[in-house]
């Protein structure tokens, strides 16, 4: 299948929709799913975004005895929407009687799906790069990174999974193959589920807007990626998901770090449901985001 290809549009915008958490559990609390699915649809059609990332635990999977149907009843109203989306998977998503490649294999039926597999040869499934090109041209103009940040892990070294340093390792390839292509440095966003360490950092400088109601739940150990991006200059935001009841956005050393809004009924957390709007700036290394419920 040909790789879709994501453009600026003519006014030099980009705009991404972020969902995250939407824990899906097709068959306990079945109206809580259904507003979930609802507002999602809501957002969509009122956003209009050229891109829709998932950031993970779009099913709770140890909750739902046909994980397969949970998972492409999540995903239905998005793949209908003709707009293409990027899935990346949670500690949830398999928990219990699916696997990665198997949600990954179902997304690959569809045509405005983004989503690929990545090397055999580093941790996880799903990790990805995605280009965006100029509003008038076939050049690329911004990066978008997606990386599995695993699922579990020893309580002793925090609890949940880390992004690993091969993966590290293959985002500063990545990422120096696009310099040297492009001869400059791409603004980029990278997307993962669980947030990284910096997250509390950025809410301990007191430069965050939002909210922190529960701990950054990250693990405790510190694989480096923060540094690659800060090293190789091009991620100038990140987006996470994981802890329902964050949903702020801080700074550290010029890199924005920012939460999703959740977006599932059927989960915890005492925030409305929702969704983060993310708009890039053609041939700027800034962007605008803001959280959005939608009307219901």
């Amino acid at each position: 299948m040909e790789r879709n290809q994501l453009r600026f549009r003519s006014e030099g915008t980009f705009k991404i929709v972020q969902f995250t958490d939407m824990h899906l559990k097709d068959g306990f609390e079945p109206e809580k799913d259904v507003q979930t699915l609802t507002r999602m649809q809501h957002i969509i059609t009122s956003e209009k975004p050229d891109l829709i990332v998932l950031t993970g635990d779009v099913i709770s999977s140890y909750d739902v005895e046909d994980q397969e149907g949970a998972f492409r009843r999540a995903i239905a109203g998005v793949v209908d929407s003709g707009i293409p989306f990027a899935v990346i998977y949670g500690n949830h998503d398999s928990e219990k009687g699916i696997t990665r490649q198997r949600l990954n294999d179902i997304l690959k039926e569809f045509a405005n799906n983004l989503s690929e597999d990545g090397p055999e040869d580093i941790h996880g499934i799903g990790n990805y790069v995605y280009p965006v090109v100029g509003s008038a041209n076939e050049e690329d103009a911004a990066v978008l990174y997606f990386f599995d940040s695993g699922d579990y892990a020893p309580e002793s070294i925090g609890g949940y999974g880390w992004i690993h340093s091969d993966q590290v390792e293959w985002y500063r390839k990545e990422s120096s193959k696009l310099i040297q292509k492009n001869e400059s440095i791409l603004p980029g966003l990278a997307f993962f589920h669980i947030p990284i360490p910096e997250y509390e950092q950025a809410w301990q400088e007191g430069t965050s807007i939002g909210d922190k109601g529960e701990e950054v739940c990250c693990p405790k150990i510190n694989s480096g990626l923060f540094t690659a991006m800060l090293e190789q200059g091009d991620v100038i935001g990140t987006f996470a998901g994981h802890d329902h009841d964050n949903d702020y956005i801080g700074e550290v050393h010029g890199i924005r770090l920012g939460y999703g809004r959740v977006t599932g009924n059927n989960t915890y957390g005492k925030l409305e449901r929702g969704a983060r709007v993310i708009i890039l700036q053609e041939g700027k290394r800034e962007f605008d985001t803001w959280l959005t419920v939608a009307d219901m």
